[in-house]
């Protein structure tokens, strides 16, 4: 299985406050894969450095055979990598068409899966279909967040990264949006996922990093951390 991403031994900081020490992992092409840990541990430090917005003191991240860490946010987006930020971050002023159009782009010739369209989008999504003309402002949290994954579709990623995609949803929403995800893993989407529902994640995701302090201190698969209870209560609290 190729390897699409390799983040080797990086390093950030806030001004002169370190957040990561060191963090070291890897996504195989169709792959999803899981960063889990407490707030404030890294994770979306993590995901910032990934594209570009916070600077790598040290350290690499190679995103399809190129070093990715030291480009700008738009050449980083260009490679292939596709953003579902926390909080949806939709266009509130925007019909949810404009919100799909406003970022798209075609896919690149990697011979990856099919291309992201906004007929695909609608028909992944009926729903959104529906509120087509709609501000984005004006929809539900589960509509944004679906809005929020559809926008993101529509950059034709190789790698699609979630940070909180269920956050704050009601569990008929966040089925909803986990039965898409899943769905997108069975097209071939690559995925990187940060999500506290551990429960959730265990059935869906293949391997598993959880951090702690700007640091990963375990990783493996669904079944390792099924039968691994003791670093669930310790790192993640659940």
């Amino acid at each position: 299985m190729t390897t699409l991403l390799e983040v080797r031994d990086i390093h950030a900081s806030y001004g002169h406050a370190q957040a990561l020490f060191g963090v070291t992992f890897e996504v195989k092409a169709g792959e999803v894969v899981t960063l889990l840990g407490r707030n404030g541990m890294g994770r979306s430090t993590t995901i910032k450095c990934l594209f570009g917005l916070l600077p790598v003191t040290q350290g690499e991240i190679l995103f399809c055979d190129q070093v990715a860490s030291a480009l700008p946010s738009y050449s980083i987006a260009r490679l292939g990598l596709g953003l579902v930020p926390e909080g949806r971050q939709v266009f509130p002023n925007l019909t949810v068409e404009e919100n799909l159009v406003a970022t798209a782009r075609a896919a690149a010739r990697h011979g990856g899966t099919s291309e992201w369209t906004l007929k695909r989008v609608y028909d992944f999504f009926p729903r959104l279909q529906e509120r087509s003309g709609n501000l984005g402002g004006h929809l539900s949290g589960g509509e944004q967040q679906m809005l929020a994954i559809g926008r993101a579709l529509m950059t034709n990623p190789r790698l699609l990264v979630l940070d909180e995609a269920t956050e704050g949803l009601a569990p008929i929403i966040r089925a909803e949006i986990w039965q898409a995800l899943t769905a997108l893993k069975e097209q071939g989407m690559s995925q990187i996922v940060i999500d506290k529902n551990v429960g959730a994640l265990l059935p869906f995701a293949d391997r598993h990093y959880v951090l702690e302090k700007g640091k990963v201190v375990w990783s493996g698969s669904s079944d390792d951390l099924r039968q691994n209870s003791a670093i669930v209560q310790q790192y993640l609290g659940v």
